[in-house]
């Protein structure tokens, strides 16, 4: 997982999400203030959002950092604080994390989970400080781990979050490993490693393999 920038609610939001959405909460009486009663089926107008969620965000996962076709239907509205928990976040642009259907129902409503927003790194800006990313990746094996110049309170959420998510598992290190090999040996360059896998690509930069 690397830094993600908050990006700016998109036109049109307002009206096709956010009020069709507060509309049907008040016509079912639940109250914003507290949790969601069970048993309430919401109107998901949030996914009328993720074109725009998808555009905003370059199309790269918030949690695995890899490009998701939007074609495909692998995209998804994360809602980083649950439904159930806070109301008057349902229908909220800033609440919506972009996310590959896996991760999303990984994360479901478990609170310990990093929100991408928060986390500390400057890969989208250079030159950036490579001692402030809290998660490192060996390119190489496409092993994820936490920055071991991170303090225990950090290090310990970094670790949550990789094993609530699978960050770390079999698969997701393939895809990585095999990302940076295709760069290695030139089967892409570092344009299509920034878009497609923009974590390999900080970690490429980060050890001056450009």
């Amino acid at each position: 997982m690397i830094h993600v920038e908050p990006q700016p609610e998109p036109e049109g939001f307002e009206t096709k999400v956010r009020q069709k959405g507060l509309k049907d909460l008040r016509q079912k009486n639940i109250a914003l203030d507290r949790p969601l009663p069970t048993g309430i089926e919401l109107k998901p107008y949030w996914r009328d959002s993720l074109d725009d969620l998808h555009e905003k965000y370059r199309g790269v996962c918030a949690y695995l950092s890899v490009y998701i076709e939007r074609v495909e239907g692998a995209a998804s509205v994360d809602h980083f604080v649950a439904k159930s928990k806070r109301p008057d976040l349902i229908y909220e642009w800033s609440n919506y994390r972009l996310a590959c259907s896996v991760m999303n129902s990984r994360k479901r409503e478990y609170e310990d989970v990093l929100d991408p927003f928060e986390i500390e790194d400057d890969w989208f800006r250079l030159p950036f400080e490579i001692e402030d990313d809290w998660f490192r990746l060996e390119p190489a094996s496409g092993r994820i781990y936490p920055n071991p110049e991170l303090g225990d309170p950090e290090k310990t959420a970094v670790q949550r979050t990789i094993d609530r998510l699978g960050l770390d598992d079999s698969g997701n290190r393939e895809i990585r490993a095999r990302r940076f090999y295709e760069y290695c040996t030139g089967g892409c360059d570092s344009d299509f490693l920034r878009k497609y896998s923009p974590f390999v690509y900080f970690e490429v930069v980060r050890n001056e393999l450009l």
